[in-house]
């Protein structure tokens, strides 16, 4: 069969990108690890983002995480290989998890395997659909046949230029899970407090913090504001984690103050759920 001469994409679970979406812009989605119990489960195949949020709210231990290994991220690579020669590989930040040098392993077996494959892989330096928005980009300038060159500058465009922000209920599950960075000085005392949290350089970062849900909506709406400019041109996806009523109100505190030109809703993945926890609502975003 003749190769596709367009480039492919590849990315991992917790980019977020909604299932169909991904189908239809033809981009690889290669599975993280949710390990539970004796379980172990890929991320968004064998449990679903609402099956893990009904678990956590009982649970006494905190289920674990892992990153694709090497040979799940060839599978995928192979399997976009059948149709194209050059490929772009997004992977979230490498300072959060091993998926950065896991999938350069895989690249450097594909290379010995299928020497005329030519594979670019990007450390986002994001996670969520600020990864997300980067894959989806690049799938779009893909399709619009842009060279593979040109596709992995529009991924680092949008991964420069995005922004994640999110609020939980509580850091609980951050702090249990080893996953609040420089965050840290916010536990203890502050545990009932709701936070905001995003990234920074790679790494999961505090932004601030609120009394309630409204005024932490509020206050990821003032960070956006600050971010890209009042009324500007941005698309945006607003994540979840078992609160579709808190996207409902952050989207009427969003929609009419910036011109949203793409609005996507979608579930945090169950890797990254497991981490932030029922309740947690965010958005990611860039401007246009």
């Amino acid at each position: 069969m003749a190769k596709s001469e367009k480039v492919g994409v590849l990315t991992d679970s917790t980019a977020s990108i909604p299932s169909p979406m991904a189908e239809d812009l033809g981009i690889e989605v290669v599975p993280y690890y949710v390990h539970r119990g004796l379980d172990t489960l890929r991320d968004g195949v064998d449990i679903t983002t609402e099956e893990l949020a009904r678990y956590l709210e009982t649970a006494t231990t905190l289920p674990t995480t892992s990153n694709p290994s090497p040979g799940d991220y060839l599978v995928g690579l192979r399997r976009l290989a059948e149709r194209t020669r050059e490929i772009v590989a997004l992977t979230m930040t490498s300072k959060g998890s091993g998926g950065f040098q896991s999938c350069k392993a895989a690249v450097d077996i594909l290379r010995e395997q299928l020497p005329r494959v030519q594979v670019a892989v990007v450390d986002t330096l994001q996670v969520a659909m600020a990864q997300g928005w980067a894959a989806i980009e690049a799938a779009r300038a893909a399709l619009a046949g842009l060279s593979l060159k040109d596709v992995v500058a529009r991924v680092v465009e949008v991964a420069q230029k995005g922004m994640m922000i999110q609020t939980a209920d509580t850091l609980r599950y951050l702090y249990m899970g080893g996953r609040i960075g420089r965050a840290k000085h916010l536990v203890g005392s502050l545990l009932n407090i709701r936070p905001l949290i995003g990234m920074q350089e790679g790494t999961i970062v505090a932004l601030g913090t609120a009394r309630s849900r409204l005024k932490a909506y509020a206050g990821m709406v003032e960070l956006m504001s600050q971010r890209v400019g009042e009324g500007a041109a941005v698309k945006v996806a607003f994540t979840h984690v078992a609160a579709l009523e808190g996207v409902r109100r952050l989207q009427e505190m969003v929609l009419p103050r910036f011109e949203c030109v793409e609005v996507l809703t979608t579930e945090l993945s169950p890797a990254l759920a497991v981490h932030s926890g029922p309740g947690t609502v965010g958005m990611c975003f860039f401007p246009v």
